[in-house]
């Protein structure tokens, strides 16, 4: 994933995109970006790792020096931006969120001839970023560059520019898989992905971007360059797991919507009398917890917190590329408190379970810390299909997920052709499904969301919402 914020304003912006960057730190792991412009100066940029080291602190030196009435930043689970490009239309810096699935056919496709090359990274890949900025470059005007790029893109792709005048082009994908939000204050105006990011600097929302709208942004307001279509998918993955709690999507609030899902979870396992007797009810933190509330207050249920994530010296921003590691990790966050563990039947929602590495972690933790019964809920269906829109997971083959693995087990290459089956617990496949993983993973029980239930707690037009990583269809 990733995200973005930027500002353009008739006073200086340096602190407004630091701390506007900053708060899309959960959106990414990897890299992070600011390049700002002022009249006098032009553009000036920093690229830095965020691998081992949150936003704040490898930026703090730099914003000493930055200085200017524009700037965008961002933060990355992919390749380092944003970047500085010089074409024949003009000097501009760009930062991209998205997947491009087919990006080896449009390096060879599109510029295979003589005129073009790429800056390749250590691995090989062209900087994804970089092929975004090539692609518009093969138009006249930044709008139908924008426009054709993400035409040819097989996946999805979120753009943000900043040209040579001071003036910020936001384009939201042609999907809507991503928010862009525009917010506005007495200097001038703003962009992200996170409303509550700017409302938190002082800004106010003024509009939303539809599908593949583009706007042009300066210290004055906003124009449409590129109307928005009625060809909303976004990704209901904002709701469930990656959004944060004070955010708006579409006009629905991420807490609200986690504490609904919850409730319905809730209300359908009384109705199909499914729900066992538990001494607590409790989240999976963080984002599993919002949606424990609901379940508990449905349920009536007592809620509990048996474990709390130790997060200063182990932050999210630190999530190492090896599993092992990352599993070490994850683990050694986790800080039991025992009068709420010893002995007790818990019952624990997650915001989702995609790979069930650290899930199978945390499952054993809860049981050497002497839980009495562990049961599972997933405020989602079961995944079925890795996302090939936003890589809101780091699983980018279908095998490697958890539900996926289950149905090779249980019945091989056929029972691809059952899937549907087995997304549903009211099926009899459904039912095998979930007695495999709870054998697999040593729960009690295990229970999903349905994915009529996840599109109620979202509450907007259920063609609008993109449902490809249960279903499989765009």
């Amino acid at each position: 994933m990733g995200g973005f914020f930027g500002a353009v304003s008739r006073r200086d912006v340096v602190l407004d995109v630091f701390f506007g960057t900053d708060y899309h730190s959960h959106l990414g792991t990897r890299n992070a970006g600011m390049a700002i412009w002022s009249e006098e100066e032009g553009f000036d940029r920093q690229i830095h790792s965020i691998a081992n080291t949150p936003f704040r602190t490898r930026f703090e030196k730099d914003i000493a020096d930055f200085k200017g009435t524009s700037g965008i930043g961002c933060i990355s689970d992919s390749d380092p931006q944003p970047l500085l490009v010089r074409s024949h239309l003009g000097i501009y810096a760009i930062t991209t969120v998205g997947q491009i699935n087919n990006a080896e056919e449009l390096v060879e496709t599109y510029f295979s001839d003589h005129g073009h090359q790429f800056m390749a990274m250590s691995s090989g890949r062209v900087n994804m970023t970089e092929l975004v900025a090539a692609l518009i470059n093969e138009s006249e005007t930044l709008t139908d560059g924008i426009l054709n790029a993400q035409k040819l893109i097989d996946g999805s792709m979120t753009i943000l520019l900043m040209t040579s005048d001071g003036c910020i082009i936001a384009a939201r994908d042609r999907f809507g898989r991503l928010p862009v939000l525009v917010g506005a204050d007495r200097d001038g105006y703003c962009v992200a992905f996170e409303s509550f990011a700017y409302r938190k600097l002082g800004y106010h929302s003024v509009h939303e971007l539809g599908p593949q709208e583009i706007v042009r942004i300066t210290a004055e307001g906003f124009e449409t360059l590129s109307p928005a279509t009625d060809n909303m998918k976004i990704c209901a993955f904002l709701w469930t797991y990656y959004g944060y709690p004070n955010s708006n999507y579409e006009g629905v609030n991420v807490e609200l919507m986690r504490y609904r899902n919850g409730e319905i979870m809730a209300r359908n396992e009384k109705a199909a009398g499914t729900m066992p007797e538990v001494d607590y009810v409790a989240g999976v933190p963080d984002s599993g917890i919002p949606h424990a509330i609901g379940y508990a207050n449905e349920s009536r249920g007592r809620f509990a917190r048996p474990f709390v994530k130790y997060t200063p010296t182990w932050p999210r921003s630190f999530m190492p590329a090896n599993q092992d590691v990352r599993d070490q990790v994850a683990k050694m966050k986790q800080i039991p408190v025992p009068e709420l563990i010893e002995d007790k039947k818990l019952l624990f929602v997650d915001d989702s379970i995609v790979r069930g590495t650290q899930l199978q972690g945390t499952v054993d933790f809860l049981f050497e810390s002497g839980a009495a019964e562990v049961h599972m809920r997933s405020a989602c269906p079961p995944i079925m299909y890795a996302c090939k829109y936003l890589a809101f997971s780091r699983s980018n083959n279908d095998r490697d997920l958890l539900a996926r693995r289950m149905v090779q087990k249980l019945e091989g290459e056929a029972g691809l052709k059952h899937l549907d089956e087995y997304s549903d617990s009211k099926t009899e496949r459904g039912q095998c499904l979930l007695h495999a993983i709870c054998e697999e993973l040593g729960f009690d029980s295990l229970g999903y969301q349905s994915l009529d239930g996840l599109l109620e707690a979202i509450g907007i037009d259920r063609e609008k919402i993109c449902t490809y990583c249960w279903t499989g269809k765009e």
